[in-house]
């Protein structure tokens, strides 16, 4: 099935092309038909699913031909939880929407808001935001919804993790009645049926996975090591499996800070992004990651998740999530679009809590190998069952040997 057979109109079909793109993924096929019937909907999509194309096509094409938006009017709104995911999806509509006549603007907290006023005044057809800076922009009157007709929340079930709950009640008091709504989210938890049950009319529901799945082109792997020699192991697992490109989890800011500069002690070009960098910053580490300038982005959960990357090889867990669902996001950051991915965890004793939460969300047991010359003295995790090496082999790399 094409693109073409989800009435889509020739310009975002050429639009789409240009991008690369030939053939729609689940979740477009089930959600742009149902966008383009004027329906709300409600999807359950997790990172690399192409759910941003799945509401950003259909909402480019209702709004072209319409009426123009008057002096600070905003005729779609897209809210995200970071200032990554809003560049990434404004960087979306910018792309598709190039042969129709559709101004947007993206506007986001962490720097100087006069720019983004003076973008907003003569009014936009989309505007993408992060909650705390679109009340900002609202309170000083930059910014009316009179006109709106669509608003996307996007990733809602992060929004309602950062604590946005109230920012988002504030914003759906601004925003007239009648409208279309769509709501994306990873899952379905009670707290976003309750946030969708004030928002939503009569929404179709649209789901392309099991809730917390994970994708069969990653292969998942546990190294069990003492928590004194994770930075040393992670450093010989790029160095002997020549990694040019790994994204790092850490738990903490201070703890992505700290291993960024103790990579580059060991010679591995690195960065650490999280929520205390100035977004400047943040921009610039992303930017030199894609670039292949660093060979490793140490990321913490909330700054990572708007990060999309076409064909990221490695991802690794040098610490695991407290929440086990995390442990779906992050490792959805490769593998993506049908390509392979590799995303290996260093667990120590005192995360054996966490990895069983992580098996029981997911559904299975994820197989453990020892790193050579790096076995732990502490107790490790039970070995997985079935895995056929389990923890009593060691090895000397991990998957993706030479990947780019």
């Amino acid at each position: 099935m094409s693109f073409s057979t989800l009435g889509l109109c020739d310009e975002l079909l050429k639009a789409v092309a240009e991008q690369g793109y030939t053939t729609p993924s689940p979740i477009q096929l089930e959600a742009i038909p149902a966008v383009l019937s004027h329906r709300d909907v409600m999807a359950a999509a997790q990172t690399g699913t192409g759910k941003t194309a799945s509401f950003t096509l259909p909402m480019v094409q209702q709004l072209a031909g319409g009426k123009r938006p008057q002096a600070g009017g905003v005729r779609a709104l897209v809210l995200t939880p970071t200032r990554e995911l809003a560049a990434q999806v404004a960087e979306s509509v910018r792309n598709y929407s190039r042969h129709m006549n559709i101004r947007s603007a993206v506007v986001f907290g962490g720097v100087k808001i006069n720019p983004q006023i003076s973008k907003l005044q003569g009014g936009v057809d989309v505007l993408v935001a992060t909650p705390g800076r679109l009340l900002d922009l609202h309170n000083q009157r930059v910014i009316n919804f009179d006109q709106l007709e669509v608003l996307v929340l996007d990733e809602a079930d992060r929004m309602l993790d950062m604590g946005f709950i109230h920012d988002i009640r504030r914003i759906q008091k601004l925003l007239p009645q009648k409208r279309q709504t769509l709501m994306f989210s990873a899952t379905f938890s009670k707290e976003i049926k309750a946030l969708a049950k004030s928002m939503i009319n009569n929404p179709v529901y649209v789901e392309v996975a099991a809730a917390n799945s994970t994708a069969d082109t990653v292969n998942q792997l546990i190294h069990p090591v003492d928590k004194s020699r994770k930075r040393e192991v992670l450093v010989h697992l790029i160095k002997e499996n020549n990694w040019h490109q790994v994204l790092v989890f850490s738990r903490t800011k201070h703890g992505a800070n700290r291993l960024a500069r103790q990579l580059e002690t060991a010679g591995i070009r690195a960065a650490a992004i999280h929520g205390d960098k100035s977004q400047g910053a943040r921009t610039r580490a992303l930017d030199n990651f894609k670039k292949g300038n660093i060979s490793v982005l140490v990321a913490t959960d909330i700054a990572a998740r708007g990060i999309d990357i076409d064909q990221l090889p490695n991802v690794v867990n040098f610490d695991l999530p407290q929440v086990p669902e995390d442990y779906v996001h992050r490792i959805g950051r490769t593998g993506r679009a049908g390509a392979n991915g590799s995303a290996v965890s260093l667990v120590s004793a005192d995360e054996s809590k966490q990895l069983h939460a992580i098996e029981r969300t997911i559904g299975r047991k994820l197989e453990r190998e020892f790193v050579e010359g790096f076995i732990p003295n502490e107790k490790v995790p039970t070995e997985s069952s079935g895995s056929g090496r389990g923890q009593n082999n060691a090895r000397r790399s991990a998957p993706g040997r030479g990947r780019r």
